[in-house]
């Protein structure tokens, strides 16, 4: 499994929504009898409120995230440890319940029955076997050795290596609609994937419904991809995307989502999108080159592949009320 980096964005930019109307109320008007309350003192207070929470995320290095798709917008926990601290989520059951990952399977082991050779001489088929033992004694000798030369090579390198792990359990990532149901689930002791974390047990028997407050940059908007995508060039958000394909790695890095990774791979067109967003954000020539290369990128392909992308994080969401 290849190891995801954590990306930056860009520093000091601003999210460009899309502009979306929004239903807001009438602000409070006290009555004359009423007493004001003190709006410094009022003030003070959210900020201190603000600084426990934020210090309580920081101890424990886990944080609240945010995301909206299609089906709606729920609430989730995320964070980096190095790969060789954590377990991965068990997919097993997941993809037996994937139709098009068990065709894929049964067409596998087809080819393989294929590949049996018949002998008929005795003699002949001993000379066969008595070779084969012998090859496959250096072939596995070979191989292993190789096999722990790579291993310990990949350990080296990507041991130390911050990755994501998500609120998930069995390969599927668990989403609340409501702070107070994602804490119920945290305090309830029910198996998932960041149970494995030493902050964990603290975090249980700290966290208050009014600490589900993430921060603008752990806010995902995925629901707003695609169609941003379809609006053409001149209309794309780049912090939105940068965001999502952001997350989007997170996601199929943490729930082992091997085909969305490819998608966003090096070299990838997306991965091309997402460069070009980055390069387009700057300042100064780097900026104005990477603004030339959005124009040479298709918005319906781009589009197209982001509907894919959504849709198969969407389809490994429990969504908890």
């Amino acid at each position: 499994m290849r190891v995801v980096t954590r990306r930056r964005r860009p520093a000091g930019k601003q999210p460009e929504h899309t502009e979306v109307s929004v239903a807001r109320q009438s602000p409070h008007r006290p009555d004359a009898d009423e007493p004001e309350l003190d709006g410094p003192a009022e003030s003070g207070t959210a900020s201190a409120s603000a600084g426990a929470t934020r210090a309580l995320w920081e101890e424990l290095r886990i944080d609240p995230v945010e995301i909206a798709l299609p089906a709606g917008t729920g609430y989730t926990l995320r964070a980096y440890r190095p790969a060789r601290e954590l377990t991965p989520t068990d997919v097993e059951e997941r993809d037996q319940d994937d139709p098009f990952l068990a065709r894929r399977q049964v067409v596998a082991e087809e080819e393989d029955d294929d590949e049996a050779v018949v002998i008929l001489d005795e003699e002949v088929a001993q000379d066969f076997a008595e070779s084969d033992e012998e090859a496959g004694r250096d072939t596995k000798d070979g191989a292993k050795a190789d096999a722990d030369e790579d291993s310990a090579a990949a350990e080296e390198d990507t041991g130390d290596e911050e990755v994501p792990v998500f609120l998930s359990h069995k390969g599927r990532l668990l989403l609340f609609k409501t702070p107070e149901s994602l804490v119920t689930f945290v305090r309830s002791g029910a198996p998932n994937d960041l149970a494995q974390l030493d902050s964990w047990n603290e975090l249980s028997e700290r966290l208050e419904p009014a600490d589900i407050a993430p921060l603008d940059q752990d806010v995902y908007e995925l629901d707003l991809v695609v169609e941003n995508l379809r609006g053409g060039h001149d209309a794309w958000d780049s912090t939105l995307l940068i965001e999502a394909g952001e997350v989007a790695r997170d996601i199929s890095y943490a729930l082992q989502l091997p085909a969305v990774l490819d998608m966003l791979s090096a070299g990838s067109s997306l991965d091309d999108l997402d460069e070009a967003l980055r390069a387009s954000v700057n300042g100064g020539i780097g900026g104005f080159l990477g603004r030339r290369r959005l124009k040479r990128i298709g918005a319906q392909t781009a589009s197209l592949g982001w509907r894919t992308i959504v849709g198969k994080i969407s389809a490994v969401v429990d969504w908890r009320d």
